[in-house]
């Protein structure tokens, strides 16, 4: 019985060397050491043995089968680690090729128009401020020398909600609201924000779209002041070549009142269809604000004097992007906005 033990001890050994897989090395335990393995057989054939031989022999079996184990162990954690270095190695990912581009969002042409002016006139020492869209009839028009029954309100067609409320016609009544709690005090202030009127939507109306409003409130300002103001808007939105020129225009609210015009940034004034063959492309309204609007908000009119403006993002943004209908704005085609995408250097 010795000689059959060291015999399958040695087989045992030799298929443990031979197996190359973790699969054939578990088939070599199953077979020595299994339930039905010749090992497990001479363990219960223990009880056949002579009552002195059996301590003998058990010791002499548990170690031909510790030692088995031990070998199918070492040579289970050699295969296993080659495994898994084949693995590594077939599923080696080449770190020098490049990453796949990830398509990330866009600010929307008119967010970046609205924001470049925002960084603009906050550099130039004004506040952003803001206000409800939906608006008392008082701050849209009165309190911006706007009676009731004033023909200039037929102007701005108007969203009414009841008689005394409604979507603001323009970004002015967040001006009128400052003056008012400012109490007197100077104001530097753009107002940006979405302004509603009843017109027919056509390429170039829309009866939602955005207004940038300014104001400018102290001593001694003048329209020297508001011209250079908008000069350095004027070459910062459109190139420093860009020349300006003011014409009388009326406002209710301003006094004297102007319209901006700027020189075509495509054919440098010498007449295209961009320009309609004048030249000259009319940007924005802007004035010396009215002297009732000041005394209505508080500001003694003699010693404080102020400026204001407003213009259209959308109107900017098709100049300066080239765009023929407004509605591309508000349509959300992928095709037109993947034209305003990003490329980071």
């Amino acid at each position: 019985m010795e000689a059959q033990l060291q015999e399958l001890k040695t087989q045992a050994l030799d298929q443990i060397a031979a197996a190359s897989t973790v699969k054939e090395l578990n088939d070599v335990r199953v077979a020595y050491l299994g339930k039905k393995g010749p090992i497990t057989d001479l363990l219960k054939g223990m009880g056949k043995l002579p009552a002195e031989e059996r301590p003998k022999m058990g010791a002499l079996v548990n170690v031909v089968r510790e030692e088995v184990t031990t070998q199918l162990e070492g040579r289970m954690a050699i295969l296993e680690e080659e495994a898994i270095n084949m693995k590594l190695q077939s599923e080696t990912i080449d770190i020098t090729l490049p990453g796949r581009p990830v398509k990330t969002g866009n600010s929307h042409p008119l967010t970046r128009v609205v924001e470049e002016i925002e960084d603009l006139f906050i550099s130039m020492g004004y506040e952003v401020a803001e206000g409800p869209e939906v608006e008392k009839d008082y701050y849209n028009f009165e309190a911006l020398n706007l009676p009731k029954g004033h023909p200039a309100r037929d102007m701005q067609d108007s969203f009414y909600i009841t008689e005394d409320i409604l979507l603001r016609t323009h970004t002015s009544p967040v001006q009128a609201r400052t003056m008012e709690a400012k109490g007197g005090e100077p104001i530097k202030i753009i107002c940006p924000g979405k302004v509603y009127r009843r017109d027919s939507d056509d390429a170039t109306h829309s009866h939602q779209f955005t207004q940038i409003e300014g104001l400018v409130i102290g001593e001694d300002i003048r329209m020297s002041d508001l011209k250079g103001t908008l000069s350095v808007f004027a070459k910062k939105m459109f190139g420093d070549d860009r020349e300006i020129r003011l014409r009388p225009s009326f406002f209710p609210f301003t006094e004297p009142s102007v319209e901006m015009d700027i020189s075509c940034f495509k054919c440098g004034g010498s007449g295209c269809n961009v320009c309609k063959k004048t030249g000259w492309i009319e940007i924005l309204g802007a004035g010396m604000v009215h002297p009732n609007v000041l005394e209505m908000a508080g500001y003694d009119s003699k010693r404080l004097t102020g400026f204001a403006f407003g213009m259209g993002p959308e109107r900017i943004a098709m100049l300066k992007y080239g765009v023929e209908d407004i509605r591309h704005f508000y349509t959300n085609d992928v095709r037109f906005l993947s034209q305003f995408q990003r490329t980071e250097l």
